[in-house]
């Protein structure tokens, strides 16, 4: 503990909080830096939260991954017409039924496929698509028409319904995001949530140190007589640093029961684990893995990005297993769209339309679920979607989440039967 009074203690938990009140320091030793939800909830003996909710991890193949490619229609002819050089021989699919098989590179997947823990949703897209990456994100993330524009996420709409009444200073996080980019706009909501951010691989890194020394300089400074935005606002700098401490302190505590690769995205999931582990009451995280933007010399910049994908989302799984952990963790990726059929002439392909996505868990009805597309296409012809996303969002947020999904999404979008005999929670 600091013995400087002009260093602030920083309390990470309430149980610190209680042992420290019970040795006389209490309230008076920090009352005025402690967030007034410690003190509310001290006093009034809050149960902790919940630890044992269904929870699922998100992850966002951003730039449009080529689903063609990730999902091969090897005994297809028309495949191959469409793509001359881009074509993935048959003999080096990863055979998953009689027409279809992975990507060489997804070997780890693969093995899950096999143990009935994967289930690849074919052909996922929406009507009217919109090959924008930005715009095309914003319906993904948002669940929206492509003709209207929604200021919430579907999480944070999520988080609206049924994490009502949770407090909204409360520095333990609903939800938590690994990326570059910020807040991704899934988390946005109408209401205000808890929800945190961590940079991709973060661990003990020199940033996460002066994040959290500027974090304790704002908050440290004397607010007396300030304007109440001053107050509101060195309050949630204080949330925030008791989140960094704590969430920091269960990442550098963890050991993982499984090896991961040695790639931020890897790191990443590494740390979801670590979070899940640490007991968090988190709900939904999101990760995401970029680079699929593959306009040229697509073959080896996604067999790279595949093998980054695979390779981790199994080390993520084996290990959560091997913590007993993997009960309540569901997994899905999804990308803003597809890409074209036909190869363009950089030996690469161009922003297109549906593709397939992955779902994770030993609670999933594994196998592939839905119809594939037709490729009797023309040059630059896109393909049609048969399976709409919000049809994935539906059957998360009902059988997974236990969310009325008509309530998120504002529709009634058939459920698909990848979690047919799940519990939700």
């Amino acid at each position: 503990m600091p013995t400087n009074p002009s260093t602030p203690f920083l309390p990470t938990t309430r149980r610190e909080f209680l042992g420290l009140s019970a040795k006389g320091l209490g309230l008076l030793a920090f009352s005025q830096f402690a967030p007034r939800f410690l003190v509310q909830s001290t006093l009034a003996q809050t149960p902790a939260p919940e630890k044992d909710r269904s929870i699922l991890v998100l992850v966002q193949l951003a730039g449009g991954n080529d689903g063609l490619n990730t999902l091969i229609p090897f005994e297809d002819a028309d495949y191959y017409r469409l793509r001359p050089t881009l074509g993935i021989p048959k003999a080096n699919v990863l055979r998953l039924n009689d027409t279809h098989g992975l990507h060489p590179s997804m070997t780890a997947l693969h093995a899950l496929f096999g143990e009935g823990q994967l289930s690849v949703i074919q052909n996922v897209g929406y009507p009217n698509p919109n090959r924008s990456h930005f715009r095309s994100t914003e319906i993904w993330e948002t669940a929206c028409d492509p003709n209207e524009v929604l200021s919430s996420g579907w999480v944070g709409r999520f988080l609206d319904n049924a994490c009502a009444g949770t407090p909204a200073d409360a520095h333990d996080p609903l939800a938590v995001h690994i990326t570059t980019n910020g807040v991704p706009q899934s988390f946005t909501s109408e209401h205000p949530h808890p929800t945190f951010g961590l940079l991709p691989g973060a661990g003990n890194r020199k940033d996460n140190e002066e994040t959290r020394r500027l974090l304790e300089q704002l908050a440290g400074t004397d607010a007396s007589g300030a304007s109440e935005n001053t107050t509101f606002l060195q309050q949630t700098f204080m949330d925030t640093l008791v989140t960094e401490t704590k969430v920091q302190r269960v990442i550098g505590r963890y050991r993982p029961a499984h090896p991961y690769p040695g790639t931020p995205f890897a790191a990443s999931l590494r740390n979801v684990a670590a979070l899940i582990a640490g007991g968090l009451p988190t709900r939904v995280y999101f990760v995401s893995l970029s680079g699929f933007d593959t306009h040229s010399n697509q073959l080896t910049q996604q067999a790279n990005l595949l093998t980054q994908l695979s390779d981790a989302l199994a080390a993520f799984q084996r290990d959560l297993k091997a913590h007993a952990l993997d009960q309540q963790v569901l997994t899905m990726t999804f990308s803003e769209f597809g890409r074209r059929p036909s190869e363009n002439e950089s030996r690469g392909t161009d922003h297109g339309t549906a593709a397939p996505l992955f779902v994770l868990g030993p609670r999933v009805q594994g196998g592939l679920q839905g119809t594939a597309p037709s490729l009797k296409l023309a040059p630059n012809q896109d393909l049609t979607f048969s399976t709409d996303f919000r049809q994935v969002y539906a059957t998360v947020l009902d059988r997974w989440l236990g969310c009325p999904a008509q309530t998120v999404l504002g529709g009634v979008y058939q459920p698909i039967g990848f979690l047919a005999g799940a519990r939700a929670s």
